[in-house]
């Protein structure tokens, strides 16, 4: 794929300027945003990713279009059961509803940040050594496994990062927006602000360790890793206002998003097998293993995201009815 020093500049530009326009009107008017809002803008960014998609197909061919398709729609899955996550930092700091979307908007930044430097080193890695792919399919395998094994998401934002903020730095319960300290009593003081973004910043670094592997599974293009997570990333924050306590509804999103990873994992370990000389087979030749294509991974993925949801919500609806039944009964 061949990408024009000019589709770069343009593409981190756009990226810059609507984190600074969000940036702008979040500062000016903290809130809770309304259902409406978050629908219209959730709408326009979902919007613009389907154009880019379209825009790519048409201009650089089906086959890339096809993988940043199923680059996007995997980050989406895995950024919406990261807002699992998002949920319970949220609930255990006690963040006000207005300032939500303030540390939102900071987390998104961090991991656009870090997710940059994953795809970097993670194209530097592919291009020097091939036998990474090696790497990324049993990590992935791996993390499929304890995802599966993990029915319910750890309660505890508590990490090792905050708890030793926590331990080591003075601390004051006064919220100030964005603030991360401020000055009490003559000293300065670290807001609880500060502890939700460290708590965010060190969540987003993991989640990158996923997520990068797994699309590089999909599509070897850094044009097309990065502008996937953008696009995944990009609405997340009225995602979460958006859904509210329906993401507790999809009980068996984990579950798809581990049989998708793994795909992923067995998906690159073929590709690994196929494009690298095994010593021990035939004095050294590629393994005769299939591989799959991109295409099939779009619509293993879209199945697995559809029979999950719906599963997931039939689930949760019989069980709210029983429930009401039971009360009924008392």
């Amino acid at each position: 794929m061949q990408v024009t020093q000019l589709e770069w500049i343009v593409t981190l530009a756009v990226t810059i300027a609507v984190l600074l326009f969000d940036i702008v009107v979040i500062a000016r008017r903290p809130h809770e945003p309304s259902i409406r809002e978050c629908a219209i803008a959730l709408s326009v960014y979902v919007g613009l990713a389907v154009a880019f998609g379209v825009w790519v197909w048409f201009s650089h061919g089906s086959q890339y279009g096809v993988e940043f398709f199923a680059g996007w729609l995997t980050e989406y899955s895995l950024s919406i059961d990261n807002l699992f996550i998002f949920l319970i930092i949220m609930a255990s700091f006690n963040v006000p509803k207005k300032y939500q979307q303030e540390a939102l908007l900071v987390g998104i930044i961090l991991a656009l940040i870090f997710r940059g430097v994953f795809i970097a080193l993670g194209a530097v890695a592919i291009e020097q050594f091939s036998w990474v792919f090696y790497v990324f399919g049993a990590f992935l395998v791996y993390t499929a496994i304890t995802l599966a094994r993990d029915n319910d998401h750890d309660d505890d934002a508590e990490n090792a990062v905050v708890k030793f903020a926590r331990n080591h730095l003075t601390l004051t319960d006064r919220w100030d927006g964005l603030k991360l300290w401020i000055a009490e009593n003559g000293a300065r003081a670290m807001t609880p602000m500060f502890l939700v973004i460290v708590a965010l910043g060190t969540t987003d670094l993991l989640f990158a360790l996923d997520s990068i592997p797994a699309i590089y599974g999909l599509t070897q293009e850094p044009y097309l890793v990065f502008t996937a997570n953008v696009f995944a990333l990009m609405g997340l924050r009225q995602l979460y206002f958006l859904l509210g306590d329906l993401l507790k509804r999809l009980v068996y999103l984990s579950k798809g998003l581990a049989f998708i990873l793994a795909f992923i994992g067995v998906k690159l370990v073929l590709h690994a097998l196929h494009q690298n000389e095994v010593p021990f087979i035939n004095g050294g030749q590629h393994v005769p293993v299939p591989e799959i294509p991109t295409l099939l991974s779009l619509g293993v993925i879209v199945l697995v995201l559809v029979v999950t949801t719906v599963a997931s919500l039939y689930t949760t609806r019989v069980a709210n009815r029983r429930a009401e039944t039971a009360d009924d009964a008392t």
